[in-house]
């Protein structure tokens, strides 16, 4: 045999022995392996900025959001005390899925009647919880205060949507006419 095939020979068998099944030698496309994690506002070299693409849209609004005309000062919840009115049509339905969300979001503290008897009230984890017989409220205040809150109580506006509200807003209307009697 000549020289040559023996180089042959040697190189294909060392190729042989370095060889490990369970471990190609070479990947393609490595990042589909081995993916790299991307914070959402991490800098990134691959825009102009940093973080353009990671960033919505300016002006954009998530959908099924709708603007709220009023703001959260006491003037605005004023203004929806009296301006704001209930676009939804009252009807044993509507009233009877806001006596549902009621009893989630906010029997806990109103107390199932309203009378700011909840189990946060009764175990005193809060305390000065009103009750709606005491209140001067509206369908456009209750719908203000769930969107924004108010005092200790929080916003509910990322937990129940725009309809919702305005249902929850019937059921404590009826809630504070029971009340009063």
């Amino acid at each position: 045999m000549n020289k040559i095939n023996y180089i042959y020979i040697l190189l294909s068998l060392s190729f042989v022995s370095c060889f490990d099944s369970s471990k190609p030698n070479y990947q393609f496309f490595p990042n589909m392996y081995e993916s790299v994690g991307y914070d959402t506002y991490a800098e990134s070299s691959a825009f102009a900025n940093g973080i353009e693409a990671q960033e919505p849209v300016e002006g954009t609004i998530s959908r099924g959001w709708e603007p709220y005309e009023y703001e959260d000062t006491n003037e605005g919840y004023e203004l929806a005390k009296l301006n704001l009115k209930s676009p939804i049509q009252r009807t044993e339905e509507s009233v009877k899925t806001g006596k549902e969300l009621y009893g989630i979001y906010c029997s806990v503290c109103h107390g199932s009647k309203g009378d700011g008897q909840g189990i946060l009230m009764t175990r005193e984890k809060f305390l000065g919880i009103p009750s709606y017989a005491d209140r001067d409220i509206t369908e456009g205040s209750i719908y203000h205060v769930l969107m924004y809150g108010i005092n200790l109580m929080g916003s509910h506006a990322s937990q129940v949507d725009q309809e919702e509200r305005w249902k929850i807003s019937q059921y404590v209307m009826d809630l504070r006419d029971e009340l009063k009697k």
